[in-house]
């Protein structure tokens, strides 16, 4: 893998940005019924690729990864996909670092994530430490670790 390159997400990449978040959601051994049952939460729309901040790593030319920033109400990461195959190839670390020092520049002194509960052990090496459960918006009854991370 070639360097990698960030910058902001295009429009018109809300397809390939959505596949990606399904194929790195896949990445965890889930089954084609939860995969399913995820689509519509893992579907970028058109109001939140306004809404949000989102941001692209390339590598060799291809998406490698992307991560997006919701300010509206507090700060929260709301998407963070590594394509399986660089996954532990240093760009989740590249993006994280890219949204960290957005919120810095912003004023943020707390940001958020609700974590796919796989993804737990990942988000507490960055600093982030669990504070809550919160309902899973596409599986009924399942909860996932709210997560913060506090800013100096």
């Amino acid at each position: 893998m070639g360097d990698i390159t960030i910058r902001w997400a295009r429009g018109d990449e809300a397809a390939a940005l959505s596949a990606l978040a399904l194929r790195a959601k896949a990445s965890w051994g889930y089954d084609a019924a939860f995969m399913e049952a995820c689509r519509a939460e893992l579907t970028l729309t058109p109001e939140q690729m306004a809404r949000w901040t989102i941001w692209v790593a390339e590598a060799d030319g291809a998406i490698a990864g992307m991560i997006a920033l919701n300010l509206t109400d507090g700060a929260v990461v709301e998407d963070f996909f590594v394509e399986p195959d660089v996954q532990g190839r240093g760009v989740g670390a590249t993006l994280m670092a890219t949204l960290l020092a957005a919120c810095r520049e912003a004023g943020v002194t707390t940001l958020e994530v609700d974590a796919d509960p796989n993804a737990e052990g990942i988000y507490a090496r960055l600093g982030f430490v669990t504070f809550a459960r919160s309902p899973s918006g596409s599986i009924p009854g399942r909860t996932l670790p709210r997560m913060r991370l506090a800013l100096a």
